[in-house]
């Protein structure tokens, strides 16, 4: 193993951690009117940037979109050549530049200012004309680059992405932003599954495999057989749950040699199995499988039985 590279990694880690840190002292007065004025904003808080800040700037708008603040991204050099018709009169315009002194950001800013937009700056260079032309400051000076001879941009835009991760949680926590909401907005994905897919959205489409207490032997590994799940859930004469019969049980029947014409499903059933109801969030099914070294659930709703969730279905949607 080359110890220099490891050197040189661990150095540019920490040289970075050591930028974002200093960081803190910039959460000034400035940093509060700008997320009052995104959060009161009637229209959207449009993103500009150019190079990699224009990349920084794509990221910040896709974590305000998801977190229930509209944004959208304008690169600087295109806004410029026409793309500047996406600003309307109720935007906030935020720029993100290291040097502030962009070609092209020189050409927008009197653009923006002639349409009366609050121009927001994400800045590391305190004496540019993107700063001096801004009317709220978000300081993101950095000493130096943490990448080799101060050239990459590395910890600049570290420090972009870091600020823009304080707009974003900043404005979640003014909105009130949940759980529920980060579902509704990211229904695809495995976090979002987690966060609204119930049991019974899973379990209704398995089929419901039951049997009696007084059920026969043959007629109990028939309806396990039959419905291909593993399991048989055992109801008495109330139609109420009185145990479990699992494959698992039927073969331990077997190993003990308890196998005979007149064994029914109450005598080899586990009473008190474990259920779920069916509006609990099917990721809390997986908490009680885990806990409890087992693969199906019985789903219930008022403790009446409703069918099976199995670890295959949570499998199956991407919740494990």
């Amino acid at each position: 193993m080359d110890n220099k590279i490891i050197k040189s990694a661990k150095k540019i880690i920490s040289d970075e951690s050591v930028a974002i840190a200093e960081m803190v002292d910039f959460i000034n007065a400035d940093f509060e009117k700008a997320i009052l004025k995104i959060y009161s904003c009637s229209g959207r808080l449009i993103v500009s940037g150019i190079g990699k800040s224009a990349i920084i700037a794509q990221k910040i708008v896709a974590s305000l979109n998801s977190t229930g603040t509209p944004a959208a991204f304008l690169h600087a050099a295109d806004a410029i050549h026409g793309d500047i018709g996406m600003i309307q009169k109720d935007d906030v315009v935020m720029i993100i530049s290291k040097s502030g002194d962009s070609p092209e950001i020189k050409v927008l800013i009197p653009i923006i200012k002639n349409f009366k937009n609050t121009i927001i700056a994400i800045c590391g260079n305190m004496q540019s004309y993107l700063v001096k032309s801004a009317d709220l400051v978000l300081n993101t000076t950095v000493k130096e680059e943490a990448s080799p001879y101060n050239l990459a941009p590395s910890s600049s835009t570290t420090a972009q992405m870091v600020m823009g991760d304080a707009i974003t949680a900043c404005l979640m926590e003014l909105r009130g932003f949940d759980p529920e909401d980060f579902a509704r907005f990211h229904p695809g994905g495995t976090l979002g599954k987690k966060l609204y897919l119930h049991v019974g959205d899973l379990s209704i489409h398995n089929e419901k495999p039951l049997v009696k207490t007084e059920s026969k032997l043959k007629d109990v590994i028939i309806e396990i057989t039959k419905k291909r799940l593993g399991v048989a859930v055992v109801l008495d004469s109330n139609n109420e749950i009185a145990g479990i019969i699992t494959d698992g049980d039927l073969r331990r029947m077997l190993e003990r040699d308890l196998y005979h014409a007149t064994v029914k499903a109450k005598d080899i059933m586990t009473s008190l199995p474990k259920t779920i109801d069916r509006d609990e969030l099917a990721v809390n099914a997986l908490d009680i499988m885990r806990k409890n070294n087992i693969t199906q659930l019985v789903v219930t709703s008022n403790k009446n039985y409703q069918g099976i969730i199995h670890l295959h279905d949570l499998i199956r949607e991407g919740i494990i």
